[in-house]
């Protein structure tokens, strides 16, 4: 029975149509000995896509009671939403469809009310299952293939992309999560641009001009294949099908491909939802293939794609799921009190045992891993296709946590970001990636470089302006390593400098923090100063890598060496010579001891044989000794002892010659400095300012200066006279200050590392890595250093000043080893001789005599010559 309007006169037209789905009971010929469960089906007949879904849901339902005998049947309900949007049959237990989003919305919100599973293919965002207990998202979202899209742009390494998008529900719902992911990639969305279905071709032309002006060269494109054949007709018009740009096509796009014109489609890339290519789905499609045919001759090019797998399993699923939980005798919706609109025939009481059945369910399908959980089908793997003409070829996929591959099965792709895709054909027929930047667009305007008036060194930047033609001439290390940073890129930039007076114009230095929010406020394209680059500083522009090391250091004057009686000492500590001493000493007894018996210098009186312990220890030192030793094991300590003091005697030479030629510093850092009272002087700057707030705490002792002029005169002045000790600045100031007065003051103490000067440009900028690849080439190929020695010099007195280590004191420290082994050697020595000495005298040491007798008699056996025994 159906119903007509006059059944319930105050309900709305649309809701009355949808309740004619709802109330129409039909059959179509199945086994009428099984239950049957009414599914309504919602598509658009009228398009490609919507032809396809039937096909697949009439073959899923035939192949899957082929199989076997079931209890239950479901029976499919045609409807044509193009028509009539809200028509399905009465009693439904779940509805396919709709395919649109928003006609999605609709059903969706009245399958609630009623309790009827709502099962969609719409791929919207704006359609969440976690909104909806009865909704079941068929297809895999949109914004699953967000990153997929990102990791594209990434491996070419495009830093800037259009969004070209139809201004639909469909269009506008894949773009917040689109531009997150490309962010997240390092990829700027620098346009965003709609495309209306009912546009004219004259203003979709319009359109694409102006996306044509801009240098961005590459452009996601996000629409159904009706609004996408018009517009990429008009980019061949337009002259955007060369060489030079990238297109990359979303998921339903790439798809349904087959159904835009083959002439309008130059080259492209796309992603697209992967399906197996098992021989179930290979012998699926020809027999889907064979069925479509016959059902609708006119399509010639449509293919079989994920969407139709995913369909041919979603009705598998409705079926295994309604077997398992029946179809009631009794009617399947319960009336309640009539009201308005909906509430007037009731809820079904299947509803809520089958949709918590399909919300999480799981099997291996046609699709591959079919999954759906929480009511959202789960996105596993995408296809990455090089579409040319009328041909379309896998170059790669992507999956979550791997990211894009050659091939499908993990491993065999390398690291080189071209080896990740297969052999990728570009607009204009080209295999090289474009850049997807270009600098000669249409619109491509002079950029503006921003550099400080007033800079920290004027061999850094220096700044001068002709009155007469108000042209900036710029000078320094930093602006011809730029200019010829610029010069090595693979395409011409006009550039023109712009300088920038520091807020405060009566300030003695320069705030570059001031200069790098013009980034921000996109006044400049990029700056060129002595910028350090800083953690902080990077959260607002972009910077290049650094093409000059740098840090922070402190120079001091050179003082002469103050002359003392007792700078022979200086050499060695006092330990050391302790140590020396004792083992001078040490040694000589030894080789008395093993000597004694043997050799006649060794013997004679007592004071003799003491100041013969003596006189060959210390007589080493200049190798002088002429006593000759006998024994084998007085050789091999005299052998140990000798390279010892060799060692000694050339270390403590050359530290003496380090300490009477090197002049040395008073203080080695300026936290030493200060700790004496001194002060210390410093160009004003954030990164030396704060270094020095961090580690001094006792700001009086700081003074600004402002050039190297007055470092001088500071620096000669002294502290006690209104000058400074020290002065502190970064490492290539320093270089500077040094070449200049290289004769007078040296670079000391610690070197507070930093990251080094870059060049700045605006977040996102694509110049950014095409600069820091020509600094990298700078520095490879020699002109780099070309241009340091050209402002640095050639590395002078002042350089190597500031390069030379503090010379220190030796101590044990040193020569722990030297002492180990001479010890080790002349104790074992000592030893054997004792053990040979004691066992040929045993008969005296084991006799009953007292100790001290034995002591007695085993002195006077060794004080006596070897020949007497």
């Amino acid at each position: 029975m159906s119903l007509h309007s006059s059944y319930f006169p105050n309900m709305p037209i649309s809701t009355l149509t949808f309740l004619t789905l709802l109330l129409l009971l039909l059959t179509n010929g199945f086994n009428t000995t099984a239950a049957k469960a009414d599914v309504g089906v919602i598509l658009d007949l009228q398009t490609p896509l919507g032809m396809m879904y039937k096909t697949c849901i009439s073959m899923a339902i035939q192949d899957f009671y082929s199989k076997n005998t079931y209890k239950t049947m479901i029976v499919p309900h045609f409807r044509d939403s193009s028509s009539d949007i809200d028509s399905s049959a009465s009693a439904v237990m779940a509805i396919f469809g709709p395919q649109t989003s928003i006609q999605a919305d609709f059903v969706i919100d009245i399958g609630d009310k009623v309790k009827v599973p709502i099962i969609s293919p719409a791929t919207s965002p704006s359609l969440s299952p976690r909104e909806s207990p009865y909704f079941i998202r068929s297809s895999w979202c949109s914004a699953s293939q967000g990153k997929a899209i990102a990791a594209i742009v990434k491996n070419f390494d495009w830093r800037e992309v259009v969004l070209v998008y139809e201004d639909t529900t469909y269009g506008i719902g894949l773009l917040p999560f689109l531009s997150e992911d490309l962010l997240q990639s390092n990829a700027l969305v620098s346009n965003m641009t709609s495309i209306s279905p009912s546009a004219e071709n004259d203003h979709i032309l319009e359109r694409l001009f102006e996306l044509k002006k801009m240098q961005t060269r590459v452009f996601v494109v996000h629409m159904l294949p009706p609004v996408a054949s018009r517009f990429f007709k008009m980019a061949w018009r337009a002259g955007m099908m060369e060489e030079g740009y990238a297109w990359i096509t979303a998921d339903a796009l790439t798809s349904l491909l087959d159904s835009l014109d083959p002439e309008t489609i130059e080259a492209m890339q796309g992603v697209k939802a992967y399906s197996p290519r098992s021989s179930e789905v290979q012998n699926f499609t020809g027999r889907w293939r064979k069925r479509l045919r016959q059902e609708n001759p006119e399509l010639e090019r449509l293919e079989l794609n994920a969407f139709g797998l995913w369909a041919y399993d979603s009705i598998e699923a409705l079926a295994e799921s309604v077997e398992r939980v029946g179809v009631d005798a009794s009617p399947r919706f319960k009336n309640t009190a009539r009201g308005t609109d909906l509430e007037a025939i009731g809820t079904s009481n299947s509803g809520p045992k089958l949709a918590p059945l399909l919300r999480n369910f799981t099997s291996q399908g046609l699709s591959g891993d079919f999954m759906i959980k929480n009511g959202e089908l789960q996105a596993s793997v995408f296809e990455i296709m090089n579409v040319v003409g009328t041909g379309a070829n896998t170059v790669g996929f992507w999956r979550k946590n791997q990211g894009i591959s050659k091939r499908l099965k993990k491993g065999g792709d390398g690291d080189d970001p071209k080896q990740r895709l297969g052999a990728v054909v570009w607009p204009g027929q080209t295999s090289e990636a474009p850049r997807g930047w270009e600098v000669a667009a249409a619109n491509a305007r002079t950029l503006k470089i921003g550099i400080p008036i007033k800079c920290r060194a004027s061999h850094l930047v220096n700044v001068s302006r002709d009155e007469e033609t108000d042209i900036v001439n710029a000078t320094g290390f930093c602006i011809d390593v730029f200019e010829e940073a610029m010069r090595s890129l693979p395409y011409p930039i006009k550039f023109e400098y712009i300088p920038f007076q520091n807020a405060d114009q009566n300030s003695p230095y320069y705030n570059y923090e001031s200069l790098l929010q013009q980034l921000s406020l996109k006044n400049f394209d990029a700056v060129v100063a002595d910028i350090t680059m800083t953690a902080k500083r990077s959260k607002q522009v972009d910077f290049t890598i650094p093409y000059i090391e740098s840090g922070i250091s402190t120079v001091v004057p050179i003082q002469e060496s103050k002359e003392s009686a007792w700078d022979f000492m200086e050499p060695l500590t006092a330990v050391l010579w302790f140590t020396i001493g004792a083992f001078f000493l040490f040694t000589g007894f030894v080789v008395w001891v093993l000597e004694h018996r043997l050799n006649q210098e060794f013997r004679g009186p007592l004071h003799q044989q003491v100041g013969m312990i003596f006189w060959f220890a210390f007589s080493t030192l200049t190798f002088s000794q002429k006593e000759k030793v006998k024994s084998n094991l007085s050789r091999f300590v005299v052998i140990i002892w000798l390279f010892a003091v060799l060692v000694l005697t050339a270390s403590y030479t050359a530290n003496l010659t380090s300490l009477r030629t090197v002049k040395q510093l008073d203080a080695t850092d300026f936290r030493d400095i200060t700790m004496k009272g001194e002060c210390v002087g410093f160009k004003e700057s954030s990164i030396v300012r704060g270094v020095l707030d961090s580690t001094i705490p006792d700001t009086s002792k700081f003074k600004v200066l402002t050039s190297f002029e007055e470092y001088h005169q500071a620096l000669s002045l002294g502290s006690r006279k209104g000058g400074v000790a020290a002065v502190v600045d970064n490492l290539p100031s320093i270089k500077l200050f040094l070449y200049n007065y290289c004769h007078k003051y040296t670079m000391s103490g610690s070197i507070h590392k930093n990251s080094g000067f870059g060049f700045a440009f605006q977040k996102g900028s694509p110049l950014t890595l095409d600069v820091s690849r020509a600094i990298l080439e700078m520095q490879e190929n020699g002109k780099m250093d070309r241009i340091s020695r050209k402002w640095f010099g050639e590395g002078g007195c002042g350089l190597s000043n500031a390069t030379a280590a503090d010379s220190k004191r030796l101590t044990v420290n040193n020569f722990k080893g030297l002492f180990l082994i001479t010890g080790l050697s002349s104790f074992s020595a000592l030893a054997i001789f004792l053990f040979f000495f004691f066992y040929k005298n045993r008969l005296v040491w084991s006799s009953d005599a007292s100790l001290k007798h034995k002591l007695v008699q085993l002195a006077q056996i060794f004080d006596r010559e070897r020949d007497d025994e």
